[in-house]
């Protein structure tokens, strides 16, 4: 979709992706939007509770068989396990992508991590291609005048044809880009003192593994405290994934910074930095940034 700032103004049902690394604030505004009768479809909360609901679920009852106690009261269905996700608390999805690593640590085998990986890559598939028929649904059945899609910082690793197209065909791609390195480090720092689950494109992760492994002089991948190689990995993964949001960007969408968006206090101010992005592409001036570090749904 692309607009001037009068016709974005005048849109009557506007529909954003909000594109961009974890940490960048796109589901701080989402939840800012969905108080301002905006419905939010939260691509992990869908992968979560519809593409990965069961294999999450097997995998607790797998670690609950081995309980002897939990293991009689399953077998003989006295009790039920539910997968409680939440928006704001995808914990279910994480546990089940995991990390890479030794056993001993909590980790998972090669084979294994890149099962449940691809397992994630195509519950995203799936949920991107859901979103024209949850903006039919937040209309015709939730009374939703506007839509905004929070996606994972994971969408530019997917490498499936058409799924960005149908975003830009459904919605107005936004970008939220970092543009200082002081911004870039804050976002770095901030996941390697709680490092989380990460997706990573198999050709990165066969590519950065060999290198972690031999800086660290081990050799096999049972050896790998993944909080160490998450840690390692995701400065790297930050800055592979630059060039790929760009390149959506750039024919797809519209860019706004990171530091615009933590001005933004509410539904108005969003709309504004939107036509701003808007004007800026329309006028042929560089989105501020570009150059620089190179830095839920509910049915």
């Amino acid at each position: 979709m692309h607009f001037t700032p009068d016709s974005f103004r005048a849109w009557p049902t506007k529909r954003i992706t909000l594109l961009g690394m974890s940490g960048v604030g796109k589901t701080h505004i989402s939840s800012m939007l969905r108080g301002h009768d905006w419905f939010h479809f939260s691509g992990d909360y869908r992968i979560g509770t519809r593409y990965l609901d069961e294999p999450i679920l097997d995998l607790i009852k797998q670690q609950a068989m081995s309980v002897p106690f939990l293991r009689e009261l399953l077998r003989n269905d006295w009790i039920d396990i539910k997968n409680n996700i939440k928006i704001h608390d995808l914990g279910p999805v994480l546990t089940f992508v995991g990390k890479l690593g030794g056993p001993e640590w909590g980790g998972l085998p090669l084979d294994e991590f890149s099962r449940r990986q691809a397992a994630y890559r195509d519950g995203e598939i799936a949920a991107m291609r859901d979103v024209p028929a949850f903006i039919r649904k937040g209309q015709e059945i939730y009374g939703y005048h506007h839509f905004v899609n929070d996606v994972g910082g994971s969408l530019c690793e997917l490498d499936e044809p058409g799924v960005v197209e149908l975003l830009a065909e459904h919605t107005l791609i936004l970008y939220i880009q970092t543009t200082t390195r002081e911004e870039e480090d804050t976002l770095i720092k901030r996941a390697q003192s709680d490092p989380k689950p990460l997706y990573f494109r198999p050709a990165f992760l066969a590519e950065q593994l060999p290198v972690y492994l031999k800086e660290k002089g081990i050799e096999f991948v049972a050896q790998i405290e993944p909080d160490d190689f998450a840690r390692w990995v995701f400065p790297r993964l930050f800055h592979s994934r630059i060039p790929r949001y760009e390149a959506i960007a750039r024919p797809h969408g519209y860019t706004v910074t990171s530091q615009e968006v933590a001005q933004v206090r509410d539904e108005r101010d969003f709309l504004a930095l939107v036509e701003s992005a808007v004007a800026r592409k329309g006028s042929g001036v560089r989105d501020q940034g570009s150059g620089g570090t190179n830095a839920a749904g509910r049915a």
